[in-house]
């Protein structure tokens, strides 16, 4: 059987689960899928859907965007921008209308650099902002 061109996906799961000191079966018992389709993807010879790279990457602890990558599913940048979001709207030190809008001016610079905006992922938050006005801080 021939090697599909997967990138360096099988090497690279490999790499991760002997660094995770796990078995084969193991990692496999993890992510829910059998021993041979595993093995079989670490040698380049079955190219896995994206729900089973999810489920092996929650199972090794990694990103599963690194393996979306690594299999040609993503993009790099793809997966540089979904990140990037990712933090953005994790962050619990700023509210939810805040990553909206820092998510609106992060597109907008993208946009300007030549890069395509995601339009729907931050809906238009600035009529928004004006209606809900930050009053000013109180000089000390």
């Amino acid at each position: 059987m021939a090697s599909l061109n997967v990138g360096n996906l099988g090497e690279y799961l490999r790499e991760q689960r002997r660094t995770a000191q796990l078995s084969l079966r193991q990692l496999a018992e993890a992510a829910g899928v059998s021993n041979p389709y595993l093995s079989q993807i670490e040698r380049g010879l079955r190219k896995p859907s994206a729900e089973v790279l999810q489920q092996v990457a929650k199972a090794l602890r990694i990103s599963a965007e690194t393996l979306y990558v690594r299999a040609g599913i993503l993009d790099e940048r793809e997966r540089e921008e979904l990140e990037t979001r990712a933090v953005i709207l994790a962050d619990p030190s700023i509210n939810e209308r805040q990553k909206q809008v820092l998510l609106q001016i992060y597109d907008s610079f993208r946009k300007e650099n030549g890069f395509g905006a995601e339009q729907d992922a931050a809906p238009d938050v600035a009529a928004e902002a004006d209606d809900h006005e930050v009053p000013p801080k109180a000089e000390t």
